[in-house]
């Protein structure tokens, strides 16, 4: 069974042991660290990691310049760890392309369970096959393991929060997704004033994959109810 890979960078050695431990107990088993933003670097271009945990502040620059490195090349979920508490720090982790922001002091079990989530949204499953599971609804092709979307068997290039969403839509071909169910399976969050957040990510997954975004056939709006991804 193919496990997902998973890098922590954390200039702590006590609490990259307490980490990968957690995740260990959970389950997983390939996972490597750093404590740097070099080592870190060096580390996902060697390892191709699934999901990558970045400490904001390391000895030589902060997470946040990886994640930027990282988003440059890769669509991975991305959690962010920080002492700092503040609203702004956290929306700028989010902002410049994180997934999730866990502040410190934390449970490590904590950590392996938004990891859990992060992969679940990201549409990463674990199959009992060394062949990547794949998903066909309509012209759109799904490689789970991979988190890959195909429109005619072509690659979509598609954010992370999106892979999310197309995985929500092509599990559930022809229903109608509430505004509240999407929010919360794809951020993990409650939907509360999100509303603009939803929408901007339904224009831009529009753009990617309708022939014209402005009369969309694919991902439809039901005026009250949600969105439903529509396929014959």
């Amino acid at each position: 069974m193919e496990k997902p890979r998973i890098l922590i960078v954390d200039d702590e050695s006590d609490l990259r042991h307490l980490m990968k431990t957690a995740l260990i107990n959970e389950g997983f088993s390939e996972i490597e660290t750093a404590g740097s933003v070099r080592e870190g670097w060096k580390k996902f271009e060697s390892f191709s990691p699934d999901i990558a945990i970045l400490d904001i502040m390391l000895p030589d620059g902060e997470g946040y310049d990886l994640c930027k490195d990282i988003r440059e090349v890769s669509r991975i979920p991305i959690l962010f760890l920080s002492a700092k508490s503040d609203e702004t720090d956290k929306i700028l982790g989010l902002a410049i392309g994180g997934d999730d922001y866990i502040t410190k002091p934390f449970s490590p079990k904590e950590v392996a369970f938004r990891v859990k989530a992060q992969l679940r949204r990201a549409g990463y499953h674990e199959s009992d096959s060394s062949q990547p599971k794949k998903i066909t609804v309509g012209p759109f092709s799904m490689n789970e393991t991979e988190t890959e979307v195909m429109k005619n068997g072509e690659a979509l290039e598609l954010t992370a929060k999106e892979i999310g969403l197309m995985a929500c839509f092509m599990h559930n071909p022809n229903q109608i997704l509430s505004k509240e169910t999407l929010f919360e399976r794809v951020w993990g969050e409650d939907f509360f004033g999100a509303d603009n957040t939803l929408m901007v990510h339904i224009r831009r997954l529009r753009e990617k994959t309708e022939d014209n975004p402005s009369k969309p056939s694919y991902l439809t709006t039901v005026k009250g109810l949600g969105y439903k991804f529509t396929v014959k």
